[in-house]
């Protein structure tokens, strides 16, 4: 079996997962109702004992006098009788509640990517699906084609060139004739050039003491200020105190959209008038941070990569001002990135890495284009893992990027 159809397999199979884990709770909170039954039996046990050997020791005067006691103890054995049953009632009920909670936490994130990937699913996929029908055999038109498909996927010619190289080594090998057999073996090879054999880590770096500071660079109308509002509410969701602060000073009206977006998520804010000096607000915010116990601090950057030089200064100044307030920061530097703009996105990543220390990428609006693979392009020409993609407008479509989920999203109906 291939990787492929062990990761639809396994999404397939979120249901069963999911029954199997609630079961286990199910006896579990099982046995700890046994167990105080148990102890309930063995209470009451000792207090009949007691009053059988009371009853025998008192005179029938006695007796009479603790009727009217019993009826109250048989009244509050009742009372103990319905509590548990409405305890039973409760337990079902938070069961069923919790199931629901998972089955809808567990699968919302693989519609989530299935629907923002549908434009690259009827267009790559569908056009491979098509040449698979259109060649039974293996033959250098297939795979003339095939390479066409896949450049026009945005996979990126060096890439595909390479993964080409690859593919004819296995047919060669492995002496495969069959379109459809090669059929997984080409989304196989699509999630190796992803890995290639490297840990992947899409969590953003979190600072073990004091706050983490999260710088967001990238071109103007890449979505960066939206971006950086999502991750702000997600973290505010978590339970963490967030702060932005307002960096780029130089775009006409960058800061208050930043301080408007703090204020519809309930965010603090921290900024500064349109022009004033970036690395100043960054050493300002920080110090409120520090001073105000703030657990993340997201800091938004100038975009004017048309000015390299300036921008390559301003960063590095940005950057030792951060280092210098916070040890180890900043924690996380993430590049973001128009899906939509192709090999255009690539061209933007090779040029900041030039400038600064990227450690992650957000790929934004990747809902909006037919041309998926550049998720596999940047990962395999710059060698930056996407820790984030957006596929929607909402906030829970600012997805954790996951490999298997990508995967089993864009080809799902192959």
């Amino acid at each position: 079996m291939g990787l492929f159809s062990r990761i639809k397999n396994m999404f397939s199979s979120k249901e069963e997962e999911i029954d199997e884990e609630l079961d286990e709770e199910v006896e579990d909170e099982e046995e700890e109702e046994l167990e105080e039954e148990q102890e309930e039996v063995e209470n009451t046990e000792e207090v009949e004992s007691v009053e059988e050997n009371y009853e025998v020791e008192e005179t029938v005067e006695e007796t009479e006098k603790i009727e009217e006691p019993k009826e109250e103890v048989v009244e509050e054995e009742l009372k103990e009788e319905v509590q548990k049953i409405d305890k039973k009632a409760e337990k079902k009920a938070r069961k069923e509640a919790k199931k629901k909670e998972k089955e809808q936490k567990k699968l919302e994130e693989v519609r989530i990517y299935e629907k923002g990937l549908t434009k690259s699913r009827e267009g790559f996929v569908s056009r491979l699906a098509n040449l698979t029908n259109k060649y039974k055999k293996i033959t250098d038109d297939y795979f003339d084609e095939l390479e066409e498909i896949l450049i026009m996927a945005d996979i990126g010619v060096n890439t595909v060139m390479s993964f080409m190289d690859r593919l004819r080594d296995r047919v060669k090998h492995e002496k495969i004739e069959s379109t459809e057999e090669l059929k997984e073996i080409i989304i196989d090879e699509l999630f190796i050039i992803y890995v290639n054999d490297a840990v992947l880590v899409n969590k953003i770096n979190m600072a073990e003491d004091g706050p983490t500071v999260v710088l967001f660079v990238g071109v103007n109308g890449v979505g960066k200020t939206t971006t950086i509002a999502k991750i702000a509410s997600k973290m505010k969701k978590e339970g963490k105190k967030v702060l932005l602060v307002g960096g780029d000073t130089f775009r006409a009206g960058a800061v208050l959209q930043l301080e408007d977006w703090g204020k519809k998520i309930g965010v603090d804010f921290f900024g500064k008038e349109q022009g004033a000096d970036p690395a100043s607000v960054v050493f300002d915010g920080l110090v409120k941070a520090k001073e105000e116990n703030y657990d993340v601090v997201l800091i938004d950057t100038a975009g004017r990569l048309q000015n390299k030089v300036n921008l390559m200064n301003e960063l590095e100044k940005i950057n030792r001002v951060i280092g210098g307030q916070i040890e180890g920061g900043p924690h996380e530097t993430l590049l973001v990135i128009d899906a939509t703009t192709g090999q255009n996105g690539i061209s933007q990543a090779k040029s900041f890495k030039e400038i600064t220390n990227i450690t992650g990428i957000v790929l934004t609006k990747l809902d909006g284009t037919a041309k998926g693979g550049i998720v596999l392009a940047i990962k395999d020409e710059v060698d930056i893992p996407v820790k984030y993609i957006g596929l929607g407008e909402r906030e829970e479509d600012l997805q954790v990027f996951d490999i298997e989920k990508y995967i089993y999203g864009l080809f799902k109906d192959l």
